[in-house]
């Protein structure tokens, strides 16, 4: 299986993964940089994430135009990719979600913090981007490639940022990795939701998510989530398709 054959099959699992796991509903989408051309990306047409094939992937310029002369339409907010792909070269995976247990964050002034083990790798800090601070009024959507360098400037050198209203971007460095924040910040943000309502609580410190956010990307403990993961969306004949 050549390396661009091998991305769009990994992708298309990503997007079953997304579904299965509930960050994504009919809306929401996963990004890969391209394998063999880092000034592009691969990502389904607009269609939802449970439902992609491997012929639905398509190939887009950090810009966010369309390469070649693909004419199905493609998700609006794929902005969103191309700015974090283009400001962030190590970043090789996207991932936009509106999970419900996230929102509460974009929009209050309590800070979404690591409070779980597995949340050490969303980081030390977790930005919220507000589309209005340079837009004005809008409907929140990402739709042009100044609203995607916006929100990546905003993103920094983080790993994540809350979308105010709308909901978060993931960045990782593997495709496994930007799953791993992806599926997690949604169960830390729950599990911080419920232990503020019993009371105080006491959050991951900075040495402890240094610590646990050092998970190498490629190491077997990664790796086992995405044959689980895999298996749970029903994906095993792809995941055995080399």
């Amino acid at each position: 299986m050549d390396k661009l054959t091998r991305a769009i099959r990994d992708l298309v699992i990503a997007n079953r993964i997304l579904a299965n796991e509930g960050v994504v509903d009919a809306y929401g989408h996963i990004s890969l940089r391209h394998p063999e051309h880092p000034d592009r990306f691969l990502l389904s047409r607009s269609r939802s994430p449970e439902l992609v094939e491997p012929e639905d992937i398509m190939q887009f310029s950090l810009d966010g135009k369309v390469v070649g002369d693909d004419k199905r339409p493609p998700y609006l907010e794929r902005f969103i990719h191309g700015g974090v792909f283009e400001s962030r070269p190590e970043i090789m995976a996207v991932v936009h979600s509106h999970a419900q247990s996230v929102l509460p964050y974009s929009i209050s002034s309590t800070p979404l913090q690591p409070v779980i083990h597995v949340g050490a790798i969303l980081g030390t800090h977790i930005p919220i981007w507000d589309i209005a601070d340079d837009f004005g009024d809008t409907n929140l959507l990402v739709v042009n490639p100044d609203q995607g360098r916006s929100l990546a400037k905003r993103l920094g050198p983080y790993s994540i940022s809350l979308m105010r209203g709308h909901g978060f971007t993931a960045a990782g460095k593997t495709l496994i990795q930007a799953l791993w924040m992806a599926v997690y910040l949604p169960v830390n943000a729950a599990v911080q939701s419920e232990a503020s309502r019993l009371g105080p609580f006491k959050p991951l410190s900075k040495r402890e998510i240094e610590l646990g956010g050092a998970l190498d990307p490629t190491s077997p403990a990664m790796l086992r989530s995405w044959e689980y993961w895999a298996k749970r969306a029903g994906c095993e004949a792809l995941l055995n398709d080399d």
